[in-house]
């Protein structure tokens, strides 16, 4: 198809379009945006983060204090921010309600977009509602994947629980278990809650509920201890973080049970724990690249347009399975902080 060349502009026009783009340059007070169909009050935020240099990214989070998985997940967040040049302020909570109101300062303090994980989604509707009504992107990590739609967030990144907690099931079903104990350590969380279910709904043998209080582990430990010297036919502990699994490898020895350990989650010292056979396996999702994506994605979102996954569908960084017959892959990141 000819399209027609564009009209000639005359020389009276050029020159004074030249020194209008001249005056704006001296006043800093124009922006090249407009006129595109987009959202005008998103390229006003564009064009404010251009001006200062910098675009601030909150990422919030159900994380509990001490967890490493959390220190994961922001090596890397912090890695996609200083590859974009973003602000990143992290914070945290593992009470829901404060959770929310972390949410909601960051929407006071007009960030230019903010990931977060949808633990306790219901917590979470109203002021993710908030910051989509004040025209800032939203996008979920780690946990809500059957809720970030809903929700009305842009992307979400992370596991597909109950598809990983099936994997486990029949992985123990190949190791012929017959009795497991899944330790659920945080009650409520939807992520957790969905693996335990989804190891019960292709287990073949017994699938029994243990829920303890994560933030102690010696309460963990006794828990643990203690059903498996109740409960002798026990012979597979599952635990839902890296460090519960070590927790429980001492548990077995503490009990004097034959039960075997295997886990979700990986971190530096599960995965020699994974190559001493003290654990049989471990489903990694990967922190590292949800909190890399996440904070990427929102780059990418405000600068170009992208929205992974064509906002429909969610981005997955799991399960991939680590056994002693693998582990040496991962060891050496691992080791680093990366996985």
């Amino acid at each position: 198809m000819n399209t027609p060349p564009p009209p000639q502009a005359s020389r009276g026009s050029v020159r004074t379009a030249v020194l209008a783009a001249a005056l704006c340059l001296l006043l800093a007070g124009c922006s090249g945006f407009g006129g595109s169909g987009l959202d005008t009050s998103a390229d006003a935020d564009a064009a404010a983060g251009a001006q200062s240099g910098r675009t601030k990214v909150a990422l919030i989070t159900h994380g509990g204090q001490g967890d490493s998985f959390w220190d994961l997940v922001q090596k890397g967040a912090r890695a996609a921010a200083a590859k974009d040049g973003i602000d990143l302020t992290y914070a945290s909570d593992s009470d829901p309600v404060k959770q929310a109101q972390l949410v909601r300062e960051a929407v006071d303090d007009k960030v230019d977009g903010i990931a977060v994980t949808l633990a306790k989604p219901q917590a979470m509707k109203g002021p993710v509602a908030d910051a989509k009504a004040a025209g800032i992107p939203v996008v979920g990590l780690n946990s809500g994947i059957d809720a970030w739609r809903s929700q009305g967030l842009l992307e979400y990144f992370g596991q597909d629980e109950s598809l990983a907690g099936r994997a486990v099931g029949d992985r123990l079903d190949a190791v012929k278990a017959k009795h497991a104990l899944c330790v659920i350590h945080e009650r409520g969380n939807v992520a957790l809650e969905a693996r335990c279910a989804g190891v019960k709904k292709t287990f073949t043998g017994q699938t029994e509920m243990l829920y303890v209080e994560g933030t102690e582990l010696n309460a963990v430990d006794a828990a643990v201890t203690a059903q498996l010297r109740q409960d002798p036919s026990i012979d597979e502990v599952v635990t839902l973080g890296a460090q519960f699994a070590l927790t429980a490898v001492e548990s077995v020895k503490a009990s004097g049970s034959k039960a075997k350990v295997a886990t979700f989650d990986l971190d530096k010292d599960l995965v020699k724990a994974v190559r001493d056979g003290d654990v049989q396996f471990a489903v990694d999702q990967q922190p590292y690249l949800q909190g890399y994506l996440a904070v990427d994605a929102l780059w990418l979102y405000r600068t170009n347009g992208n929205l992974s996954g064509g906002g429909v569908a969610p981005v997955l960084t799991g399960p991939a399975f680590v056994t002693r017959t693998n582990v040496a892959a991962v060891a050496r990141f691992a080791a680093a902080g990366t996985r």
